[in-house]
């Protein structure tokens, strides 16, 4: 066996046991060093190297090509397990293969965002990054800042968030307007939707904080006008749904609107008879994660899926 004082790794060149890899797989010099685009002169010197560190032979000429010796069968399955550790651990640091990685990405976001965002990301995922898992956590009207600085969210993405810390990045990834609701057979709307009708129908609306009045009412008030708010709903899907099968009316973003009317012909969407802001979808993230590989590709992928129409 070789010394105990030798054993301190610090003195220790771990491309050796790359070598000693090779020449077990190869058992042959000539190929080894083709393999390792090394010249026969440069091999030899690297194989005494690898000698003189076991203080053993390890590889020695045979009728046909390298045997092993005692010692070299001995270490062989050990070499090969850590080296192969070593190039799993290299190739999850390097942006090439990071889509092989196992990772887990948390996303906070609204139920909204999930139905337009998951099916299509899902299929992308499943055939790019196939060891990745997406969970989503609702956002709760506020931004996740304790959880971006922890880890425990990696991207947040809604329309709502405002006055970032420093140490965030912000991108926008979709632009939507707002219009309104309503069932083609509300009496209080027939035709277009007039202000007097708007006014006089019965409001549903998305709260995610519990509060009532929203940037309708806000754009109301200067108007010196008020709409007659009947209940709040911690969802965006379910207020469609409700729309379908009363009087309701609801003012909600176009996505929403065209998701709904999808499902059901007896849903109509009007233009809002009062001017409203767009609404700039963003998606945000902590520096701490800005140069991970998987999560920067994921960023990508979500631009690309909520840009579209």
């Amino acid at each position: 066996m070789f010394p105990i004082e030798n054993m301190n790794i610090t003195g220790k060149d771990l491309n050796l046991l790359h070598l000693f890899c090779v020449l077990n797989e190869e058992r042959n010099l000539s190929n080894a060093a083709k393999r390792l685009a090394l010249s026969q002169p440069a091999i030899s010197h690297k194989l005494n190297k690898l000698r003189k560190e076991f203080d053993d032979q390890l590889f020695v000429r045979a009728s046909r090509g390298l045997s092993l010796t005692p010692l070299a069968e001995k270490l062989s399955p050990q070499i090969t397990e850590l080296v192969k550790s070593l190039e799993q651990f290299y190739c999850q640091i390097d942006d090439a293969c990071f889509l092989d990685n196992e990772d887990t990405v948390n996303i906070y976001t609204t139920d909204y965002t999930e139905l337009l965002l998951m099916p299509k990301l899902l299929t992308i995922v499943a055939e790019k990054a196939p060891n990745l898992k997406l969970v989503c956590h609702h956002t709760q009207g506020k931004l996740p800042k304790s959880e971006l600085e922890s880890g425990q969210c990696d991207i947040a993405i809604a329309g709502f968030y405002k006055e970032l810390p420093e140490s965030y990045y912000q991108q926008h990834v979709r632009k939507e307007r707002f219009v309104v609701l309503a069932n083609s057979r509300n009496p209080l709307v027939q035709g277009d939707m007039t202000l007097e009708a708007f006014l006089h129908s019965r409001h549903i609306l998305t709260t995610l904080t519990g509060d009532l009045d929203g940037i309708v009412d806000k754009e109301l008030k200067k108007m010196q006008c008020k709409r007659k708010v009947v209940a709040g709903l911690s969802s965006f899907l379910t207020p469609p749904l409700i729309v379908e099968a009363s009087d309701h009316i609801l003012v909600c973003l176009e996505s929403i609107a065209n998701t709904s009317l999808a499902r059901n012909y007896d849903l109509v969407k009007h233009e809002c008879p009062i001017t409203l802001p767009e609404v700039n979808i963003t998606q945000i993230w902590h520096s701490r994660t800005h140069q991970d590989p998987m999560r920067r590709w994921l960023r990508e992928e979500i631009k690309a899926l909520l840009g579209q129409p």
